[in-house]
């Protein structure tokens, strides 16, 4: 059937007769019924089939029209977290074929709707998922529900209007049953990135899709709130909503809700009057409160004749004032890069507490004539004292400059703004963007690395704030003023794609680079070559060798490392290894000073004598 055709559907004509009741919770009764969080619920579909068709005839018997299938993480990315990617087919078709079941036990018209949530990833710029591959997923996915006999198609619990959009594009190229697309909002009745209801249905309803609204993250009063400025804006489109019951609170080992049935049945025939079609519940909904709102939405509910909505809902909440639009005064970093020669040096923090050692180390080397201190984040995945407050302690104690590094390794999209905000309040103003070394390689490889963000998603983020805004465009009050840097591995086994990571690093507003350790210049030509040059000013790594050993380590062990063979064999034949891997050092610092910012120096083994002497030489007049 042809999308334009689909008024005929049978789901559309009989949400033309009035509300149609949905179902609850999948997840909440599964969870109650004994399988824990760290389970794929959605397998449950292939393993324990019994269980997810009883909460099916559960809901069926307490007066529910539509039951979801249990498929809402059955995405390949999802899916690809408990290894079982390859089985999205068999899970939502297995999903669908449930739900028809337990529908076909009904003595009245029970239609399935083939539940799909988003993939659990940001989309970029932000993130590495493509649009494309956005929509590849939920083709797929929306493919196999039909398949095993969903009537409709339900996208909710969707925090980012693109991402929904993109979902939308897939079903739609894939599938012609009818759709429900739904967001989720906050407390303050807008989506997490900061879209308002109005938009999310001018977005749907061009689109084309036949059913919008809203579920989860709030509870009823909230859902009602945003129901009332759709209702507001809607010109064709039906409209959903399915509450949380509440808040959870974990009591007793358990997450509870404490929304009654009778509190959400009362909220039902409200969205009714407001001209909700298709009513239900989400997180901590259970068949006792889909009993109430049927016992409730009995009688007829009469819609409002004069739908009054608050000015205050109906413009959305009161705009936050904008900013004050006046650049930051860039950091002293910022005003040496590209016209002077900038020396840094890396350290790591203590492994403890005590950091004696290392602010001893520091204002050595002050004394020496560097610019900046480079504090690394946990490197090795390693624990390691915060480098926040090494930076802190830098700076307040040797009074210092320091870049901080900043991995997308251990936060999600909310706690890398989070702390953004925090270090910048600290006075920390200089930042290099990192991706953060695997866990697996560290003290603690069981470890789970987040990584919502790639760098250049990263750079986007934090130019943001130097705009005054937040990820979601909300004004977070006085802009931020960082300075922001990106990393190079000039010896990257393909040049050509690290090249094209870079461009987009820029292309998000890099203000300078730091490489990974080189040995010779050839290495800076061979990548000048494919760019056309540096667009930015770099600074250089350099990583003084200790030994013929040392050098064989980094070039054979550590990726990302290129030691040349000239190099290695110079280390295997010299008297004093620590000398001649200072005199490498100089040697290429000498050869690339005219044509980079600076140095970026690292010291081997965390000894700071080596560092100290090439400071010294870095120092010195450049020979001409």
């Amino acid at each position: 059937m042809p999308r334009s055709e689909l008024r005929s559907h049978p789901f559309l004509a009989r949400l033309d007769q009035g509300v149609l009741l949905a179902d609850g919770a999948m997840g909440t009764l599964v969870y109650a019924r004994g399988v824990s969080f760290d389970q794929c619920f959605d397998e449950l579909n292939l393993s324990r089939p019994e269980l997810v068709r009883q909460i099916h005839l559960d809901y069926v018997e307490s007066g529910a029209e539509l039951i979801e299938t249990n498929t809402f993480g059955a995405n390949r990315f999802k899916l690809g977290q408990h290894n079982l990617a390859h089985r999205v087919a068999e899970i939502s078709h297995a999903g669908a074929a449930l739900a028809r079941e337990a529908a076909g036990t009904a003595n009245r018209q029970v239609f399935v709707a083939g539940s799909m949530g988003p993939i659990g990833r940001p989309m970029a710029p932000l993130g590495a998922v493509t649009p494309e591959e956005v929509r590849s997923a939920y083709a797929e996915q929306a493919a196999a529900l039909v398949e095993g006999g969903a009537d409709v198609l339900i996208l909710e619990t969707f925090t980012d209007l693109n991402e929904l959009l993109e979902a939308v594009r897939g079903v739609q190229e894939t599938t012609t049953v009818p759709l429900i697309a739904q967001m989720t909002f906050t407390q303050e009745g807008k989506t997490i990135v900061g879209h308002e209801p109005r938009e999310i249905v001018r977005a749907l309803e061009q689109m084309g899709v036949e059913v919008v609204g809203a579920n989860c993250s709030v509870g009823s009063q909230g859902i009602l709130d945003v129901l009332q400025q759709m209702a507001a804006s809607v010109t064709r489109a039906r409209l959903s909503a399915m509450p949380n019951a509440g808040f959870p609170a974990y009591v007793g080992g358990r997450y509870i809700y404490f929304s009654t049935p009778a509190y959400m049945a009362g909220y039902a025939t409200q969205l009714a009057a407001v001209g909700v079609r298709v009513i239900g519940g989400c997180c901590g909904t259970t068949p006792e409160h889909i009993a109430a709102m049927r016992h409730a939405l009995a009688e007829p509910v009469a819609r409002a004749a004069d739908l009054t909505i608050p000015a205050e809902l109906r413009s959305s909440r009161p705009a936050e004032p904008e900013p004050a639009a006046r650049p930051q005064t860039p950091t002293p970093l910022a005003q040496k890069l590209g016209r002077t020669f900038v020396v840094s040096v890396e350290i790591d923090p203590p492994r403890g507490v005590h950091d004696r050692r290392e602010l001893d180390g520091c204002r050595r080397l002050k004394d020496a004539g560097v610019d900046v201190i480079d504090v690394a984040d946990n490197p090795m995945a390693r624990l390691r004292m915060s480098p926040w407050a090494m930076c802190a302690r830098i700076q307040s104690e040797v009074s210092l400059e320091t870049v901080l590094h900043f991995t997308t390794r251990d936060r999600n999209l909310m706690r890398l703004q989070s702390d953004l905000l925090a270090v910048h309040a600290l006075g920390v103003r200089n930042v290099l963007v990192l991706r953060g070394d695997p866990p697996q390689m560290g003290d603690y490889p069981n470890a789970t690395a987040v990584s919502d963000v790639k760098p250049s998603g990263l750079v986007r983020l934090i130019k943001k704030f130097n705009q005054g805004h937040d990820v979601a465009g909300n004004a977070i009050g006085t802009p931020t003023g960082f300075t922001v840097g990106v990393a190079l591995n000039l010896a990257a086994p393909d040049l050509d794609r690290e090249a094209r990571i870079l461009e987009r690093k820029m292309a998000a507003g890099a203000d300078f680079i730091c490489t990974m350790p080189i040995y010779e210049p050839e290495a800076l030509d061979r990548f000048e070559r494919i760019m056309g040059g540096l667009p930015r000013p770099a600074l250089i790594g350099v990583l003084p060798l200790v030994s013929h050993r040392h050098a064989e380590f980094l070039h054979n062990e550590l990726p990302g490392f290129a030691v040349p063979a000239w190099v290695r064999d110079r280390m295997r034949l010299a008297a004093d290894g620590r000398q001649e891997g200072i005199g490498v050092a100089h040697e290429l610092m000498e050869a690339v000073r005219s044509r980079v910012g600076g140095v970026y120096l690292i010291p081997s083994f965390g000894r700071y004598d080596g560092v100290l002497e090439l400071v010294r030489l870095a120092r010195q007049p450049a020979k001409t």
